[in-house]
């Protein structure tokens, strides 16, 4: 056993880390603690006592079998996490606030709240640097490293470059961005930058990036388009060869509730009229699925989309032909 006097560590840090020990697994008997932390079982002993003066419930049973566990109660002050916990809890936290779990938005952003008040200054610092450098559209599910997370987070608080590793062309590049904001989406994480070599706003999947690093260099801030905004038509649309709008005679409610976010961007246009912007490989691909969404709709780009529709139309009205018209009043 590693033995260490009482001194050798402080007090308080010591009866911390005990605590943070009780809160890790059911049970630990009085070996197992003194061996962690490096003390003689008395002075367990007598830090056990002193996490019952706090207001810590923490029991003791006796022979084989027994040791030491923490017990719940409304008086129990609040977890202890480390740097990676922390960090994890709020990028999950935010995720929640985000839309990530259905109806839990107002409770994540509560329990971030609180988090925040929780933390030691140097976490809530790392911790606010991530929520203020967030924003969303859909619902964020995709895992990332929370480290690459708080990496680019503190770049977007400090403005600061960021360099990283990133596929392109079918080879991996070495990218020098200005990033601004970090935006969760249906599916993945994202950061909208200034490309320093392109010298024009990109969007980088976080998931994608190795070897994310603040450089040196401070910028100064640019006019910056909407972040949600401009990654979502980017995942809808300009990702893809073919681009079509439409208007859709129905609510932009109604077919936001239809469409993921990550599939189209979904525009006003009046109570019961929304346009609708998106993107594919074949343009049929996108007219198929504005026609499934069961309203009426127009085509407002690109013009060669209305004369396919033409001749997709013809198409079915001949493949139809054979089959006798149902007499009227009795359609489904």
């Amino acid at each position: 056993m590693n033995v260490a006097s009482d001194t050798e560590l402080g007090t308080t840090e010591r009866v911390l880390t005990l605590l943070g020990l009780l809160q890790q697994r059911p049970v630990w008997t009085g070996p197992e603690l003194a061996d962690r932390l490096g003390v003689t079982p008395r002075t367990v002993r007598r830090d056990v006592e002193r996490l019952r003066v706090l207001g810590y419930p923490v029991y003791a049973g006796q022979g084989v079998g027994g040791g030491y566990r923490l017990g719940p109660g409304r008086d129990l002050p609040p977890l202890l996490l480390d740097d990676r916990e922390a960090i994890a809890t709020a990028v999950s936290l935010l995720a929640g606030a985000g839309g990530a779990v259905a109806g839990a938005g107002d409770a994540a952003l509560q329990a971030l709240t609180k988090l925040d008040q929780v933390l030691p200054t140097r976490l809530r610092h790392e911790v606010r640097a991530l929520s203020d450098s967030v924003e969303f559209f859909g619902q964020g599910r995709t895992p990332v490293d929370p480290e690459v997370l708080m990496t680019l987070a503190r770049a977007c608080r400090d403005e600061v470059e960021i360099g990283f590793d990133y596929p392109s062309g079918g080879e991996v590049r070495r990218r020098r961005v200005e990033p601004y904001r970090l935006v969760a989406s249906d599916r993945r994480w994202y950061v909208l930058a200034y490309d320093l070599d392109r010298d024009d706003w990109r969007s980088f999947r976080v998931d994608r990036m190795t070897d994310a690093s603040a450089r040196t260099w401070r910028f100064r801030p640019r006019t910056a388009p909407d972040a949600a905004t401009y990654v979502q038509e980017g995942v809808a649309s300009r990702v893809y060869p073919h681009q079509a709008r439409f208007l859709v005679h129905a609510s932009a409610d109604t077919v936001r509730a239809q469409i993921p976010a990550s599939a189209a961007v979904v525009r006003r246009r009046g109570n019961d009229r929304c346009e609708v912007l998106s993107g594919a490989a074949n343009l049929d691909t996108v007219l198929i699925h504005v026609l499934l969404l069961g309203h009426e709709f127009e085509v407002l780009d690109p013009p060669e989309l209305g004369r396919r529709c033409r001749v997709l139309a013809e198409r079915l009205l001949s493949a139809g032909a054979s089959i006798p018209p149902v007499p009227y009043g009795e359609e489904s």
